[in-house]
């Protein structure tokens, strides 16, 4: 089993680009996240954090109720790298900008950072290894972002390339939630 977590509410507002930006997440949901997580976890389960400190605070809560659980950053788990554009408003980014963008989707290094091809094939990279524990019968845990859980969903679904925006999933688990992959009997989407 592979376990899909978000990190909790970012100290940001509302509508701003954050996907690399290292912002923190709230304390108090950000315990509740752990210690929801904590009780559920099998014993010395190996858990994988994005390096980014919204991820890393949750892992640290998590080794405090935890101490069993085998941390390690990956920095593939990241979130999307875009550029220029964090820390801005969505709604404050050129028209023209957004449009480059979505008009060629795979490709296009939205504010000069990560395109999305680099985005899921670091995802898949990550994907792939942690499939392979699974038929081992490890089970993963990945302390992550909604765009990485997003990509791992199309991956696991067989779906390597995303070439037009429209295609690009929108549901994610909430902040603090998790979405568990159980291979051939697919996903629980769930709370913690």
């Amino acid at each position: 089993m592979i376990w899909l977590v978000r990190h909790a509410q970012p100290l940001i507002a509302p509508g701003v680009c954050y996907g690399a930006l290292d912002v923190p997440a709230e304390v108090p949901a950000t315990q509740q996240a752990a210690q929801d997580l904590a009780q559920r976890l099998p014993p010395g389960v190996r858990v994988q954090v994005s390096p980014l400190l919204r991820c890393q605070q949750l892992a640290q809560a998590l080794q405090v109720l935890r101490p069993d659980v085998c941390l390690h950053t990956e920095v593939r788990l990241a979130e999307m790298n875009f550029g220029s554009w964090e820390g801005q408003r969505w709604d404050a980014l050129p028209p023209a900008a957004l449009a480059a963008w979505t008009n060629d989707f795979w490709r296009h290094r939205a504010g000069g950072g990560e395109c999305v091809a680099d985005f899921m094939g670091r995802v898949a990279e990550v994907w792939d290894a942690a499939a392979q524990a699974r038929r081992s019968g490890l089970a993963q845990v990945w302390l992550t972002h909604a765009g990485v859980i997003r990509a791992a969903r199309l991956i696991a679904s067989g779906q390597r390339d995303v070439h037009v925006a429209a295609d690009w999933p929108a549901a994610a688990p909430a902040y603090g939630q998790c979405w568990r992959y159980h291979g051939s009997s697919g996903w629980l989407e769930d709370a913690l």
